[in-house]
């Protein structure tokens, strides 16, 4: 079975081109912004800036962008922003987080939830729903970083909990709180990653049939269209079958 991150990795093989990252890099921005307004505009004394530089950078997203966003912070000119975590349950019974960064709570909230109504779900309180899920970080590699022994010795020597390796690339799990350690262990030993991030991974899945399953995507999809929405995540698992359609188109 396959479930969110299935759909996510199809998703940005799809591409949606120019106009997503351009939507990626301004989320990536914010959060750049909000990390060196809330500590220090030096990455090397900011471990939260430092953080998202990472996974900027492995993202592709320019220096100067990087750079422009820090500057923002501080010349004292940026937004204030709240961190925002939504949960509550898309058709199915299927558990959903989504992580906001907003400087306006209320229309924030609003827009959420007039997706989660749309869709045929239902927004819970904060904490309903996270003890579905472990909050830990992930790091991403090409195939081509290496095999899957050399890749597991790496992530082992960088103090990683996980490897997992397919012919897509490797995926190294670690606590959230190692985070930014391992993943600087890691660049060293293989190069850059292809992604640095922080995640809700689901301890406990829900199977839904094809029909929810697309209303579900669709769902998400709704919830990354919001700018103040900077990341979706869902437990459901989907067949064997709709993968390899949804693969395939």
């Amino acid at each position: 079975m396959a479930g969110h991150s299935a759909f996510k990795n199809i998703m940005h093989k799809k591409g949606r081109a120019d106009a997503a990252r351009a939507k990626m890099f301004a989320k990536l921005g914010r959060e750049i912004t909000v990390a060196a307004k809330m500590g220090t505009p030096d990455p090397a004394m900011n471990p939260r800036l430092r953080l998202v530089i990472q996974a900027a950078r492995a993202e592709n997203m320019p220096k100067d962008n990087i750079e422009r966003a820090i500057k923002k912070a501080a010349g004292g000119d940026a937004d204030t922003y709240e961190a925002i975590r939504y949960e509550g349950y898309a058709p199915g019974g299927v558990a959903v987080i989504a992580e906001a960064l907003t400087d306006n709570r209320n229309r924030t909230g609003g827009a959420v939830r007039a997706v989660f109504t749309k869709y045929g779900g239902n927004l819970g309180a904060t904490g309903s729903v996270s003890h579905m899920f472990n909050h830990v970080g992930e790091i991403t590699y090409p195939a081509g970083a290496g095999s899957a022994d050399a890749v597991l010795e790496a992530a082992i020597d960088a103090g990683a909990d996980d490897v997992v390796s397919d012919a897509d690339g490797h995926v190294i799990a670690c606590s959230f709180e190692s985070l930014g350690t391992v993943a600087g262990a890691l660049e060293d030993k293989l190069g850059a990653p292809t992604g640095v991030k922080a995640i809700w991974k689901p301890n406990l899945s829900t199977l839904v049939d094809d029909e929810k399953a697309e209303t579900i995507m669709k769902m998400i999809a709704a919830l990354e269209d919001d700018d103040d929405v900077q990341n979706v995540y869902a437990n459901f698992e989907i067949s064997d079958e709709l993968l390899k359609k949804l693969t395939a188109a």
